[in-house]
Formats: structure tokens, sequence, C-alpha cells
């Protein structure tokens, strides 16, 4: 089966590029993914897939039934969207729409998605069960699992399994993570509240500004000192609004950042924690202050017998040495960890490096670009596990 899969595979590739460069052409953002949701609607059907549109918003469903009787149904999910940024490559299918650029390699995995519903779709006599294929929308902006749990696309499934790229490890490599996958991430906004004042009195009011870098400050000493290092925990601030002119003490500044853990203990304790130094800092300054800490999407944390089978399938399909066990989690987020609240799964990184570029940009630069042969090796270890998850 296994060569079966790689000759229809290796027939698809050119036409598999061809899909690749034309999404990479036509990026579009968060929830507006309408002109890749209706291609990828029409590649699964022409397929001869069972298909539903407008699933969790502009996501697609796509199902391919085999013909044995194994109740357990398989997803297999990949993103669309893509990023607010104006690519600066020089590719001859580089983005038509300002501003906006598949940056993260989801046009890969919509790629590698429906190469593998295509393969599929021709051995679905030989499959043990049903596949779903989830074509999901904003990811991004961690929204379009959740949308997709809410229009029934979990309905059923007994397992899942996902694939994000990976510009640190060539094309043609697979690399596996047992355990934390990525991190949860959750926003955080603070509020310092002062008194405004002269510029030249400052004495006379409190300082917004000022005790808004303490908090900062305070704030990144803490994790250090009281965070156990074995448990990261990464705060970042990553905008700051306050003040009206130079010469007037501001009364309010807004902080908006993300806070990154991978141990839901930790995570647990995060909110108290961050408020309580706020609190300290502001009350020895005479300031007061709000704290909105909003959980977002937890960690991916990969299904151990799931992890197991995407490890066997990739080393049965290309050799040991083109798979690499992953030593690190990463402190990035997806939200393909949604999904595994309503059953077991596991994300492989597919690696997309040139081998003979001293630089590969990474994830979300203007000038990342992927080796499309990592295309073929996505697919055929997607779908080689797909089958054999029911053997």
């Amino acid at each position: 089966m296994l060569s079966r899969i790689k000759d229809i595979a290796t027939k698809l590739a050119p036409r598999l590029v061809e899909i690749r460069r034309h999404l990479h052409s036509h990026p579009e953002l968060s929830g507006q993914e309408y002109q890749t949701a209706a291609f990828v609607a029409g590649v699964l059907s022409s397929s001869g897939l069972h298909v539903q549109e407008g699933v969790g918003k502009t996501g697609v469903i796509g199902e391919v039934q085999g013909t044995n009787n194994d109740h357990r149904l398989l997803a297999i999910r990949t993103d669309m969207d893509a990023l607010p940024i104006q690519e600066r490559t020089d590719l001859e299918y580089a983005s038509r729409t300002d501003g906006v650029m598949h940056a993260c390699g989801h046009d890969v995995h919509t790629t590698v998605g429906l190469g593998t519903a295509m393969v599929l779709s021709q051995i679905a006599d030989e499959l043990g069960g049903k596949v779903r294929f989830l074509f999901q929308a904003a990811e991004e902006i961690a929204q379009g699992a959740h949308w997709m749990v809410q229009d029934q696309a979990m309905e059923n499934v007994s397992a899942i399994l996902g694939v994000h790229v990976f510009p640190s490890i060539p094309a043609g490599s697979i690399g596996i993570r047992y355990g934390a996958l990525t991190a949860a991430a959750d926003d955080l906004e603070i509020t310092i509240i002062g008194e405004s004042g002269h510029g030249a009195r400052p004495h006379e009011a409190i300082d917004a500004i000022w005790i808004a870098s303490q908090v900062i400050s305070a704030l990144q000493q803490a994790i250090s000192r009281t965070q156990n290092p074995l448990r990261p925990v990464v705060l970042s601030i990553g905008k700051i609004q306050g003040g009206r002119a130079p010469n007037v003490i501001a009364d309010q500044v807004q902080l908006w950042g993300t806070v990154r853990s991978l141990h839901p203990e930790t995570r647990a304790c995060l909110p108290h924690w961050i408020e309580n130094i706020v609190a300290n800092v502001c009350h020895a300054y005479g300031a007061k202050y709000q704290v909105n800490y909003r959980q977002g999407v937890p960690s991916v944390q990969n299904d151990y017998s799931l992890t197991q089978l995407l490890q066997s399938a990739a080393e049965e399909a290309w050799s040991s040495d083109r798979v690499q066990v992953l030593p690190e989690p990463s402190l990035g987020a997806e939200d393909f960890s949604v999904y595994l609240d309503h059953a077991p799964g596991s994300m492989f990184r597919l690696g997309v490096g040139y081998k003979d570029r001293m630089i590969n940009h990474p994830l979300h630069h203007p000038e990342f670009e992927v080796d499309e042969s990592a295309i073929l090796t996505g697919v055929v270890t997607m779908a080689y596990a797909a089958y054999k998850y029911w053997l």
C-alpha cells in the first residue's frame, strides 16, 4: 500500500505545486477565505468527496468513506488563512494582494490536505473507515477551530491529525514531537490609571507612563524569580498607548500583551499572579489599575499513540534518518489544540527548509519561502498514516 500511495502522490505532485502556487498568489485574511474555500471545495468535489461548505463560517469539510465497517472516524485538519504582511519575495507566484501574504505556510497546509484527500479518494476501497478533512479558517486569530467545533465538525470524530510547516528542518524531513508541541496563548490587557499634571511638576501628579514602565519591569523580573524555570512562561507586551502631549503627565496608559505557557497548572495560576504584581506596583505609587486576562487557546498536547502512528508512517515512507524527534516544544500557539478537547490528536512538523541556503527565513517573515518538494513528503506521510490508523 505504501508504494501505491507514493505512486499516486508522485503523479499528483505537479498538480499539487500548481495548487500551492495558486493559493500563495491569492491569500485571504482570517475569516475572509471566501475564494480559497470555493477553490478547495471545487478540488474536493472533482476528486469525488462529499463536500460541505460554510462550516465554521468560511471553512470546508470533505469526506472519504472507506469500504470497511470500522466505526472510528479519523479527521485531518489543515488551515487556510494568510497574514497581514507585505510579501518581499521575488517569486513569480508572489502574493497579488497588497499587504497580505501566506507567511505561515497555510497554503502548503491546504495543499497537503487536498493532496491527501486526492490520494485517499483513490484508495477508498482499502480504507478501514471514514476520513473527514477539515479545511479551517481563521487560525491566525485563534477563532477558526472554535467555529468549526460549534458547527459540529468534530461530531463522532475518534482521532485527529494535523501538520505545520517548519523551516528549521530541511524539506524531505519530518519532525515528530511527543507531548507538548506548542504553548497555551492568552491575551493580556492592563490599564494604569494615574492623575494628570504639568510635566514640570511630576510630584503633583501620578505618572501613569512611569508606573506602566515599572509594571513591565516587575513582571519580567518576577518571571525569572518566582516561576519554575522548568515550566517556562513568556510574557511579552507588544503595544503601549498613553499620553496626550509632551509636557502633560499622562493619567492613563494601556498595555496589551501575550502570555505563553506549556503546563496547565502554571497557566491556571497566571491571572492571579499577574494581577498581584500589577496591584503591588500601582499601590506603591498611588495609581489604580485594571487587568483583563483572556484565555486564548490551550497547549497542543500530542497523543502518544497517534504520535507513534505518525512516526512509524514517516519512517516507513522515508527512512528513520529523515524523521526527527523534536526535543523541545514551541512557545508559538496553534488552535489545533481546541480539537483535542473533543478527540485525541497529533500534529507533525513538515520540513520546508532549503538544504542549500544559508538562511531559511522564519515563519511570519516577509521573505519566507518553502521548498515545494516538501509537499510530496507531507502528502505521503499523512495519507499513509491515515491508512495505517485502522490496521
